[in-house]
């Protein structure tokens, strides 16, 4: 679905916390303005000329989205600030040496306002490019493809690896204390899933686009395989524990989806999930486009660091070294 940036707070947040890509969009936009220690800055006047739009545009624009453009780094400079603007660039931006304050957009707080203008037809050329670039940006970093982005994080394969034997224990306790039943794997997996994230395996490859042959597990995020390596790891336990006070009887599966509602209730799970469900659901929105509709209320713009982690150069070499090491990795990861 195409983005309409002129009324999605959260995806313009997304864009504007992408440093890696405003620093490119800065490049190819042209926006000229004043250079003063080291950013761009622009009037009311430059902007309004720039969108080709009157300065009560402008200015309304400002007032009816305050808040969010200050954030951003629009700033009214008053006292010594705006003496030294004026100083140095007083005739580049033609304001009376008798100004006491000054409105002015730094170039990321001027891509948000045209983000919000729908009644230029210059912001609506930028927005489109802003999206392209973005785009592009991902596609490159991700070499066409988002679906494994999640492995750019340097805590992955600890995490991937740590899960997997975990998985190994609980499917274990499945076989040896639980009553014998074609599903019960996939059962009690997505049990876990739902629990976790409120998707079962089928409905989240859907939302992913995934292949009949992907992995599910290969495309989590590692504080979602902490999470179900700690259910997962508990669960076994609990179960073991039953069977043993059962006299060693095997569990039916009714009893064990029992046991399963009493330890998804635990008050310690609470914040984990609620930081496993934002984390999944913010980042795929901005990295993956994806959108989890059970997972709406979680999403919430991408932190700065969050796009370095996935999009900066140190998820390339961690990318780089993971392709160089895979046949290394496979074993390891076979091995634990």
């Amino acid at each position: 679905m195409p983005k309409d940036l002129t009324n999605s707070r959260i995806d313009r947040q997304n864009i504007l916390n992408n440093e890696i890509a405003i620093s490119e969009i800065q490049i190819k936009s042209g926006v000229k303005g004043i250079l003063w220690n080291n950013k761009v800055y622009l009037t009311k006047e430059m902007t309004a000329a720039f969108f080709e739009v009157d300065i009560r545009t402008i200015s309304r624009y400002i007032e009816q989205n305050t808040e969010e453009l200050t954030t951003n780094g629009y700033e009214v400079f008053r006292g010594k600030k705006l003496k030294e603007i004026i100083d140095n660039f007083g005739k580049d931006i033609n304001v009376p040496t008798k100004t006491t304050k000054l409105g002015l957009f730094d170039f990321k707080s001027f891509l948000n306002l045209a983000m919000l203008i729908a009644e230029s037809e210059k912001a609506k050329i930028l927005r489109q490019m802003v999206l392209d670039i973005v785009i592009d940006l991902i596609n490159k970093k991700t070499g066409g493809g988002t679906k494994y982005i999640n492995q750019r994080d340097k805590d992955f394969i600890f995490a991937a690896t740590q899960e997997e034997n975990y998985r190994r224990q609980f499917t274990d306790a499945l076989k040896n204390y639980v009553e014998d039943s074609k599903y019960k794997y996939s059962h009690f997996t997505n049990m876990i899933y739902v629990s976790i994230f409120k998707e079962n395996a089928n409905e989240y490859k859907k939302i992913l686009d995934l292949k009949a042959h992907d992995k599910v597990r290969d495309t989590f995020y590692s504080e979602i395989l902490d999470i179900i390596a700690a259910y997962e790891t508990g669960l076994a336990e609990e179960i073991k524990k039953e069977f043993e006070n059962n006299n060693n009887k095997q569990l039916t599966i009714q009893k064990t989806e029992s046991l399963f509602r009493n330890f998804e209730q635990l008050a310690l799970w609470k914040p984990l999930i609620k930081r496993g469900r934002t984390k999944m659901a913010s980042r795929d929105m901005a990295l993956r486009e994806a959108f989890h509709y059970q997972l709406a209320e979680y999403i919430e713009p991408l932190e700065k660091d969050e796009y370095q982690k996935f999009l900066g150069a140190t998820g390339d070499e961690l990318e780089k070294l993971m392709i160089e090491n895979s046949d290394i990795l496979k074993r390891l990861k076979d091995r634990s």
